[in-house]
């Protein structure tokens, strides 16, 4: 069976777990330790923590918060941000990460996802695309990176075909436009995604209601959805989404 997974995603700026809109305005909300342990035992399938502004800040994944919420959780951990090199994939390997999700480094050095399915092996390898909506590329959507902070003139879908054609082994698109919001994932963008490549695509950036996890599934294609803000905030508990998909008819794990 193949079931559509639930991933709270854990937003951490100088080791606090954080929640902003549009990738700014952000807000603490608590200890990434024990909102993972607390959604580890809630159910979620997967987590992703994301150290936000280790890449604007030049500096490397912060080591002690991603080992302080690996120790508390018993489900696989994507770690992001920050990430440059085999050696700072290795380092985050060896403290339990399941996964690494590598962003800016992979659009400045493509070879560098190469090198790392090649290390690991492409299902340890998850690129982010930061997108934002741009009339001036094909798709429309533009990559961007630094934390969303640099526009690269990059088309958001040929990066995507790119990026697996050099092995990595799944994608993480976030609009920076529904970012926060609450008001629903851009469902064209991550089809535009989903359908150029045959890799999971896993939607991020906007829910707000439990429809939004169905469409991001049925309309965008995705075959994950990354919560945040409608979790952290405790509009739904990860049981209440699970239970909603499996009555429309979309393949969980309960």
């Amino acid at each position: 069976m193949d079931y559509r997974r639930i991933i709270p995603c854990l937003d951490v700026k100088d080791g606090r777990l954080v929640k902003g809109v549009h990738f700014i305005n952000l807000k603490d909300v608590g200890d990434p330790a024990e909102a993972g342990a607390a959604y580890s035992e809630a159910g979620a399938d997967e987590l992703v923590l994301l150290d936000i502004t280790a890449t604007i800040e030049n500096r490397k994944t912060l080591i002690d918060a991603v080992k302080r919420t690996i120790e508390r959780i018993n489900v696989p951990l994507t770690v992001g941000g920050g990430i440059r090199s085999i050696k700072d994939i290795q380092g985050l390997m060896d403290i339990g990460a399941s996964k690494v999700s590598i962003n800016t480094a992979a659009v400045k050095k493509p070879d560098l996802v190469k090198e790392a399915s090649r290390e690991f092996g492409r299902e340890k390898i998850a690129i982010a695309i930061d997108t934002r909506r741009s009339t001036r590329l094909p798709s429309g959507f533009e990559v961007m990176v630094s934390g969303g902070t640099k526009p690269t003139g990059i088309d958001a879908v040929e990066w995507a075909k790119q990026i697996e054609d050099l092995g990595a082994g799944s994608i993480l698109p976030t609009s920076m436009d529904t970012d926060g919001t609450q008001a629903g994932y851009d469902i064209p963008m991550t089809r535009a995604i989903a359908d150029a490549v045959s890799l999971p695509v896993i939607a991020s950036g906007g829910a707000g209601t439990l429809e939004h996890l169905y469409e991001a599934i049925t309309e965008g294609h995705a075959d994950a959805v990354l919560v945040a803000s409608i979790a952290h905030f405790g509009k739904y508990t990860i049981k209440e989404m699970k239970e909603y998909l499996d009555r429309r008819g979309i393949p969980v794990r309960l």
